[in-house]
């Protein structure tokens, strides 16, 4: 009995481990910039626990947030790492105006990151 309220107390205590996922009290902010100019409205792509590009294929993403109309995004997690992939559009440039970009991020806990996310044509 003592070893089944052992692995009890275990699975309760990883369950509440929370890492590698939106909402936690580490922040990640800036602007999606193509050269100097933000883009506004750009799609932020979040995949939890990864370090490389994991590919342009939006479907391979745990979750998105949308920047606001100048470009800037501000998103909380929870401690790990990310991979932030943006994609927007530039209207100053040829058709079809795509930019996209991203970054690899590790977070701890209570941090403030302040990361700008450069994006270019494709």
């Amino acid at each position: 009995m003592k070893y089944c309220g052992f692995i009890f107390l275990v699975l309760l205590l990883l369950s509440n481990c929370k890492k590698n996922r939106i909402g936690g009290k580490a922040t990640l902010e800036g602007v999606v910039l193509h050269h100097s100019k933000p883009i506004p409205y750009a799609y932020i792509y979040i995949k939890y626990n990864a370090t490389e590009f994991p590919g342009t294929d939006i479907k391979l993403y745990d979750t998105y947030v949308e920047a606001d109309g100048n470009g800037n995004y501000n998103i909380s997690f929870f401690k790990g790492n990310y991979y932030i992939y943006a994609k927007g559009l530039d209207y100053d440039i040829a058709a079809p105006y795509i930019v996209k970009g991203g970054l690899s991020i590790k977070l701890r806990n209570n941090e403030l990151s302040i990361k700008n996310i450069a994006i270019t044509e494709e």
